[in-house]
């Protein structure tokens, strides 16, 4: 099969719509992703078509985004374009749409807190994953005890220069 890869930065239009469907549950949005250009003349940028595209996200990636995206937000939608076709009173109708398989917050234009949510410990016997915040000292950890700070103390970090200070002599540097 001959999927058309896709990558839109865009901004969201719309608040994102969650719905459960026979196949899983799916969120929609729809985004516009608007060209732009510098113009000499005007010495400004000037804006061009915008491409008004729909976002299907399904399952797990469609809580996250549920859950993390609003309308106005800048996004980066990774996903594979298809066409949709059904019936309409006025005849056959077709419409672009993503199915996306990542979607994140555009950073060059703002920053986010992640949040990963925990994993679901789906073997038995093994240990799950720390939570943060958890004593990082276990018995399975064999560097627990080592002091994870400098031992010389902070006062001798300042003392150094930047000559070899130690009796071996220096290692040339690979040019």
């Amino acid at each position: 099969m001959n999927d058309t890869p896709l990558h839109v930065v865009g901004n969201v239009v719309d608040v994102p719509r969650q719905n459960r469907t026979s196949n899983g549950s799916v969120t929609n949005f729809r985004m516009a992703s608007t060209s732009r250009r510098w113009d000499e003349e005007t010495k400004g940028f000037i804006d061009g078509a915008t491409l008004w595209i729909d976002v299907a996200c399904w399952n797990e990636l469609g809580g996250n985004v549920a859950r993390s995206v609003t309308k106005g937000d800048p996004v980066v939608v990774v996903g594979n374009l298809l066409t949709e076709s059904w019936e309409s009173e006025t005849g056959r109708r077709s419409a672009n749409r993503i199915k996306a398989i990542a979607v994140g917050l555009n950073l060059a234009r703002g920053w986010s807190d992640f949040t990963r949510p925990p994993r679901v410990d789906r073997s038995a016997g093994l240990a799950s994953p720390q939570e943060p915040g958890e004593d990082a000292a276990s018995a399975e950890d064999r560097y627990a005890h080592r002091p994870t700070d400098y031992t010389g103390g902070s006062e001798t970090l300042h003392d150094t220069d930047s000559e070899v200070t130690s009796e071996e002599p220096a290692v040339p540097a690979l040019t």
